[in-house]
């Protein structure tokens, strides 16, 4: 994925970004993850409630090992959180873990930003892992033939970009939603939504990255290609 060429200074901004976007939700999640929301809810209890509160009784709620390993299984539908956020009464536990309920209510209510980004799935991670071999080895046939690989692979990591793009608008609705679902139920109060908010925005610009990431390599390919029609 990374062969090194002139090239591959395109993706230093993308490379910048990403290291920032991930230290700064690793500092954000720690410094909130010292602060404890006042009413005590766990993050387990978080989702069970917001899930009772909306009316939906078939998604459970399991603890997973490691660290921000935190997602929402739509196939088993099942919300697994670490153990600091399942266990845990910060501000950084319960917002995660709303945010996670968001992913499970729009799941529930067939948000359609998320049906059609799980629609490509398997289009993009078919297109993930192959396009940079296909491309790879159509650089290095002076063919027509190769030519042809190299457009698949770009074709097949365009898809993947488009999976990238669709994330964004699923991942910032289910932030807004644990925000608004966290203090209509009254699990924080009005002067903790600042913080719980900060660690869903520092996690969003992950995804931020991603895809400013993935744009700067598509961008490469088009000019590793234009190379070979001078």
């Amino acid at each position: 994925m990374f062969f090194w060429d002139p090239t591959f200074i395109i993706l230093i901004p993308g490379l910048i970004l990403a290291f920032w976007a991930q230290s700064k939700v690793s500092s954000t999640f720690q410094r909130y993850l010292r602060v404890s929301s006042r009413k005590g809810y766990t993050g387990a209890e978080v989702a069970r409630e917001l899930l009772r509160a909306n009316g939906v009784y078939d998604v459970s709620v399991e603890m997973i090992r490691g660290h921000l390993t935190d997602h929402y299984d739509p196939r088993h539908k099942v919300i697994r959180l670490s153990p600091e956020v399942y266990n845990g009464t910060s501000l950084a536990s319960v917002g995660v873990a709303a945010h996670e309920t968001g992913h499970a209510l729009q799941h529930h209510h067939e948000y359609f930003p998320l049906q059609l980004r799980n629609s490509l799935v398997p289009v993009a991670n078919f297109g993930s892992n192959l396009a940079f071999p296909l491309f790879f080895i159509g650089f290095l046939f002076q063919s027509q033939f190769g030519l042809t690989l190299m457009n698949l692979g770009i074709l097949l990591f365009s898809a993947a970009l488009l999976f990238q793009v669709l994330t964004l608008p699923v991942e910032l609705n289910a932030s807004n939603r644990a925000i608004a679902m966290l203090s209509a139920q009254g699990i924080i109060a009005r002067d903790e939504e600042g913080g719980a908010r900060k660690v869903l925005s520092a996690a969003a610009w992950t995804y931020v990255a991603a895809v400013a990431m993935a744009a700067l390599q598509l961008i490469r390919l088009l000019v590793l290609r234009g190379y070979r029609d001078e």
